[in-house]
């Protein structure tokens, strides 16, 4: 699996399953805050519900990914499968409520601003290099939190 065929593979995959990412964000039209934001404006009078049936929509191919997985010995480009954390600590509900907080302030997460940056926009490439800033210290704070003693 360490070969560099194997490693173009595994390059491959991930290329054309973000770009069917993209592709499905902004036919759905998810690549629009203003779309997202009106989704969690649940009593503001104009809930636009379209969201719901997205991530609807994105449920049955993951549910059988999961049960064809199930299957599998270990994946066809990875030497095995990632483990999921279990436990729920306070560095996971921060990062969620960080997450969820500029997603509702600005109607924005990373695939779709992505998705759309191609389509240009101001406030577009803000939420991007904020984005990179926030990556940027997340890293920094990250590497001093591994590095310190215990």
């Amino acid at each position: 699996m360490n070969h560099p065929e194997h490693r173009l593979q595994r390059i491959g995959v991930a290329l054309v399953s973000g770009i069917l990412f993209g592709l499905g964000l902004t036919l759905s039209d998810m690549i629009d805050p203003a779309r997202v934001l009106a989704f969690l404006d649940v009593a503001g009078g104009a809930w636009d519900p379209t969201l719901a049936f997205v991530m609807g929509g994105a449920l049955a191919p993951m549910v059988l990914a999961w049960r064809l997985s199930a299957r599998l010995e270990r994946p066809r480009f990875s030497l095995d499968f990632p483990s999921a954390r279990q436990e729920i600590d306070s560095r996971l509900l921060g990062g969620a409520a960080l997450f969820g907080a500029g997603w509702g302030l600005v109607g924005f997460c990373p695939g779709p601003a992505l998705a759309a940056l191609f389509l240009g926009g101001t406030p577009t490439l803000i939420f991007l290099a904020a984005l990179a800033v926030g990556m940027g210290v997340h890293g920094l704070l990250n590497s001093r939190v591994l590095a310190s003693p215990a």
